[in-house]
């Protein structure tokens, strides 16, 4: 048995979104549209966590296990 991570009305909020993306109509917030299917569903969850609806938080990042160096310009991080 596994708990519901998502409610129906987020559910239909973010297939509202992906019919938009579908029809070609979705932009981002700079105006420009769509291409991407993933940046559609981000867009989807973001617009219902806005609205409070049930939706998982957003990950963090486990620092624990992640170990990074300092090169000459970048840092670079290793799991």
């Amino acid at each position: 048995m596994s708990k519901t991570k998502y409610s129906e009305k987020a559910q239909d909020k973010v297939g509202k979104v992906m019919h938009e993306f579908k029809e070609g109509k979705l932009k981002s917030s700079s105006g420009k549209k769509v291409t991407s299917r993933k940046q559609a569903v981000a867009i989807g969850i973001s617009e219902a966590r806005e609205k409070g609806l049930k939706v998982p938080s957003k990950r963090k990042v486990n620092n624990i296990n992640t170990k990074c160096l300092e090169t000459s310009r970048h840092f670079v991080c290793f799991r």
